[in-house]
C-alpha cells in the first residue's frame, strides 16, 4: 500500500471534505426521558423510530445525500468497487443434494445477484434450470430462501424474501410438469419447512398491521399444516401458546416422516435452549407429547431415528454437547443413553447421511469431522488439506456418498465427494479464481484480555509483508449468540489484501469456540467481557507491529456492530477508524420491536433492574459522550433492515454528530431496498468499496490500481 507522506493537496482534500461532512442534517431534539427503575434517561431522538413518518424519511434522505456526496470523491472508490467485481467474478458452486435419480445444486455465474438452481440426472447429467430468483425483481433483490422437496421428490416448497426482510413467502411446485400451483403462504418468519405425507408444516405470525410489517413487535408464533393444492385460509392450526405470545414454535419431521418434532423456545425470558414434543404416526395420535416439556437453558436437536428411538443432540449434562438415544415409548431422562459422550473441544453439530454419524467438533476454531457408526463406535477422521471450516455430511441412509465444502481464508471453498464406505475425499469441484490465494498467509495467534483469559485470533496479510506498524488494519469481532467466528473465505478481502492491508478476527467471547462456557462468559452481566477481549486484540495487533493506532480500523455487525460502537466509546484512542453495521445500539428499547425480544437470553432485559445496570454502562446509544473526539465513524444500516431496525442506527448517528468533538466525519450510508445483510451481490460489492475506500481516506492512505 502505498503511504507516502500525506501532501499538502492531501490535507486540503481531507479538509474540505470534513468542513462539508460537518454540515449534517439537522437532528431536532424531543423532551422524551424514561424512568429505569429510578434512573431517568433522555432519548430525545425516539421520533427516530417511526420509520414512516415524513420527517424521519425527509432526515434518512438528507444523510444520505451527506454521506454519498463524502464517498462520491474519494477519488479510488471506484478502483476499488471495480477490483472486487473483478475477483468475485468467477462461477461458484454449492454441494449437490440428491433426490432420487436427481442431484439439486446452486450456481452463480459469478457477479449474478442471486445464485440460481438447478437439477440434474447424475452427477454427469445436463443441468436444468429449476429457480432463478433474479427474474423475480427487477433490481435482483428478492431472494430465494428455502426450497425443500417431499420425500418423493413430486413436489417442493419454496420459499422468498423481498428487499432484504425477514418476511417469507411460500408457494409450491409440482416438480413433474415444473408448475407453480396456486398455494400462496404469507406471514411467514421463523420457519422451516417439515414434509409429512401429502402436505407440510411451517411456522407464521399473525398478519401484522399494513405499514407496521418492519418494525412491529412480532409475538404469538404459529405451526400450521398446509395440505398441498388448497388456499392458505383452509391450512389447521397445529400449535399456539396465546399465553407466551414470545415463544418460538417450530416443527421438523423425521426422515422416514414417522415421527414430528416440535421445538419450542423462550429467550424472551432469558432461557437460552428449548423444549422438544413429539408425536408419533404409528399411534394415530396428533397430539404431541413431551421428552423436555418446558423450555430451559438445554439444547435438544434431533439428529435421526433408528425405528422407535431417538438420537437427540444435547449440551444438557455436557456443557460443550453429546448424542444421546432416546427411546420414543420411555423417553424419560434416566432411560437416556449416551452415543457420543462430551469431550474437551465442543460439538458443534451432528448429521447423518449412508448409515453412519458425522459429529463436527470446533478445535481452536477450526473443524474436526469423525465418522460413527450408531452405537457411537469411531470409525474414521476426515482428513482436510488444510486448517479450516467444512460444513455438509447429510444425506440418506441409502446413499453411498455424500458431499462436504472445505474453505478457509486462503482455501477457496471447494466441494469433495465423499466416499462413505472408504472414507475417501476427492475433489468434485473447485473455483478458477483469477489470482493465486496462496499468496496471502494466514497466521492464529493467541493473546491475554484483561482478566488474562487466552483469546484466539486470525490474522491474515499478503506474503512479504514487513510487519512495522504501518500497514491498515481491519479488526473484525462479533462475539455474542453462542456463534463461532470460523475461518472463511471471501475473494471480496483480497483487494484489500493486495494493497497491504491486514485483516483480524478475533474470537472473542460471548461466541461457541470453546463451548457454552465461552458463550455464558460474554453475556448479561458479562458481556463487558466481549470489550474488554477485542481491547485486548486491538493491543495485541499495535504491540506486535501488525499496525498502529494511526491504522486500526474495527468493524463488526448486528451484535458486532453493538461491539464496535461499544469499543470506540470506551477506547476511543485505540483507533482510527470505526465501521458500525447494522448495530444493536439501543440496550434498553431492543426488545421492542420485531423479534428483538429474542435477544434478552443473550442480553438481558432493561425491565431487570440488575440487567439494566449493566447494559446502560456499555449500551453504544447512551455511552457517546459530549467533548470527546470519536474516530471517524461509518454507519451502515438498510430500510428494509426487520431483524435490528434502522432506528438503532438513527439513533446511534444522531447523537454522534451532536456529541462529537473531534473533526472526523460521523456518518450514516442507509441503503434501499436492502435489509439486515445485502440483498444482492451488486449491493454487496457497493457496501463493500465504500467501506474500504472510507477507511483508508480517513488515515490518509492512497491505493494503486
Amino acid at each position: 500500500m502505498n503511504k507516502k507522506i500525506i501532501t499538502l493537496t492531501l490535507f486540503i482534500c481531507i479538509a474540505s471534505m470534513t468542513e462539508a461532512q460537518l454540515k449534517y442534517p439537522v437532528s431536532h431534539k424531543g423532551n422524551q426521558v424514561d424512568n429505569y427503575h429510578g434512573t431517568q434517561v433522555a432519548d430525545p431522538y425516539r421520533w427516530l423510530e417511526d420509520d414512516n413518518s415524513t420527517e424521519t424519511k425527509d432526515w434518512v434522505k438528507a444523510q444520505n445525500e451527506v454521506s454519498f456526496n463524502y464517498l462520491s470523491k474519494i477519488n479510488y472508490r471506484e478502483g476499488f468497487k471495480k477490483r472486487i467485481e473483478a475477483l468475485s467474478n468467477y462461477a461458484k458452486f454449492s454441494s449437490p443434494q440428491r433426490k432420487g435419480d436427481w442431484f439439486y445444486f446452486y450456481k452463480n455465474d459469478g457477479l449474478q445477484n442471486q445464485s440460481v438452481l438447478y437439477k440434474q440426472k447424475g452427477l454427469s447429467g445436463q443441468p436444468v434450470l429449476v429457480l432463478d430468483p433474479n427474474k423475480l425483481s427487477a433490481d435482483g433483490t428478492t431472494r430465494l430462501i428455502g426450497f425443500v422437496l417431499n420425500k418423493s421428490g413430486n413436489y417442493a416448497a419454496w420459499g422468498i424474501s423481498k428487499g432484504g426482510s425477514d418476511w417469507q413467502e411460500y408457494y409450491v411446485r409440482d416438480m413433474t410438469t415444473g408448475k407453480d400451483l396456486a398455494d400462496t403462504l404469507q406471514w411467514v418468519k421463523v420457519s422451516g419447512i417439515a414434509w409429512q405425507g401429502n402436505g407440510f408444516y411451517y411456522s407464521r405470525y399473525p398478519a401484522t398491521e399494513k405499514g407496521k410489517e418492519l418494525s412491529s413487535k412480532n409475538e404469538n408464533h404459529q405451526v400450521w399444516f398446509h395440505t398441498v393444492g388448497t388456499a392458505q385460509s383452509a391450512d389447521k392450526l397445529i400449535y399456539e401458546d396465546a399465553k407466551n405470545p414470545q415463544r418460538f414454535h417450530q416443527v421438523v419431521t423425521s426422515d422416514d416422516e414417522r415421527f414430528s418434532f416440535l421445538s419450542i423456545s423462550d429467550r424472551g425470558k432469558g432461557l437460552d435452549g428449548n423444549a422438544l414434543w413429539f408425536t408419533d404416526q404409528l399411534n394415530n395420535s396428533k397430539k404431541f407429547e413431551p421428552i423436555i416439556a418446558l423450555p430451559s437453558n438445554f439444547n435438544y436437536h434431533v439428529v435421526d431415528n433408528i425405528g422407535e428411538t431417538l438420537l437427540i443432540e444435547t449440551n444438557d449434562g455436557a456443557q460443550n454437547g453429546q448424542l444421546i438415544s432416546v427411546s420414543s415409548k420411555h423417553p424419560e431422562k434416566n432411560n437416556w443413553k449416551t452415543i457420543l459422550a462430551e469431550k474437551a473441544e465442543p460439538l458443534t453439530s451432528v448429521s447423518s447421511v449412508g448409515g453412519k454419524l458425522f459429529a463436527n467438533y470446533l478445535k481452536d476454531v477450526t473443524t474436526r469431522i469423525y465418522a460413527y457408526d450408531y452405537t457411537g463406535k469411531l470409525l474414521s477422521e476426515v482428513k482436510f488439506p488444510a486448517l479450516g471450516n467444512a460444513g455438509g455430511f447429510g444425506g440418506e441412509k441409502s446413499d453411498p456418498f455424500c458431499f462436504y465444502t472445505f474453505s478457509t481464508f486462503n482455501f477457496p471453498p471447494t466441494i469433495f465427494k465423499y466416499d462413505i464406505g472408504t472414507g475417501k475425499s476427492t475433489v468434485f469441484q473447485e473455483p478458477t479464481l483469477a489470482f493465486n490465494p496462496s499468496d496471502y498467509i494466514v497466521e492464529q495467534v493467541f493473546f491475554s484480555s484483561k482478566d488474562k483469559t487466552k483469546v484466539p485470533m486470525f490474522v491474515v496479510y499478503k506474503k512479504g509483508l514487513k510487519k512495522d506498524g504501518t500497514h491498515p488494519t481491519i479488526l473484525y469481532g462479533y462475539g455474542g449468540f453462542n456463534i463461532s467466528s470460523t475461518p472463511s473465505f471471501s475473494a471480496a478481502l483480497i483487494p484489500w489484501l493486495e494493497q497491504g492491508g491486514i485483516y483480524a478476527i478475533a474470537n472473542i467471547r460471548g461466541g461457541a469456540e470453546y463451548g457454552e462456557k465461552w458463550h455464558q462468559a460474554g453475556m448479561k452481566l458479562q458481556k463487558q467481557n466481549v470489550f474488554d477481549d477485542f481491547i485486548a486484540a486491538g493491543e495485541f495487533l499495535i504491540a506486535n507491529q501488525f499496525t498502529s493506532k494511526n491504522y486500526l480500523a474495527i468493524r463488526g455487525g448486528s451484535n458486532g456492530g453493538l461491539l464496535v460502537g461499544a469499543v470506540m466509546n470506551q477506547r476511543p484512542d485505540l483507533i482510527k477508524v470505526c465501521i458500525a453495521q447494522v448495530g444493536v445500539m439501543d440496550m434498553l428499547r431492543f426488545q421492542k420491536f420485531t423479534i428483538g425480544w429474542n435477544w434478552i437470553a443473550d442480553y438481558g432485559s432493561s425491565d431487570n433492574k440488575e440487567e439494566f445496570e449493566a447494559q446502560y454502562k456499555y449500551s453504544p446509544l447512551h455511552n457517546i459522550k459530549l467533548g470527546v473526539k470519536y474516530p471517524a465513524t461509518l454507519i451502515t444500516t438498510a430500510d428494509h433492515d426487520d431483524r435490528v431496525v434502522p432506528a438503532h442506527s438513527f439513533k446511534y448517528a444522531a447523537t454522534l454528530q451532536e456529541k462529537n468533538a473531534s473533526n472526523n466525519p460521523m456518518l450514516i450510508r442507509i441503503d434501499t431496498n436492502s435489509g439486515h445483510g445485502a440483498s444482492n451481490t451488486a449491493k454487496n460489492i457497493e457496501t463493500t468499496a465504500d467501506i474500504y475506500s472510507f477507511i483508508l481516506f480517513n488515515m490518509g492512505v492512497t491505493p494503486k490500481f
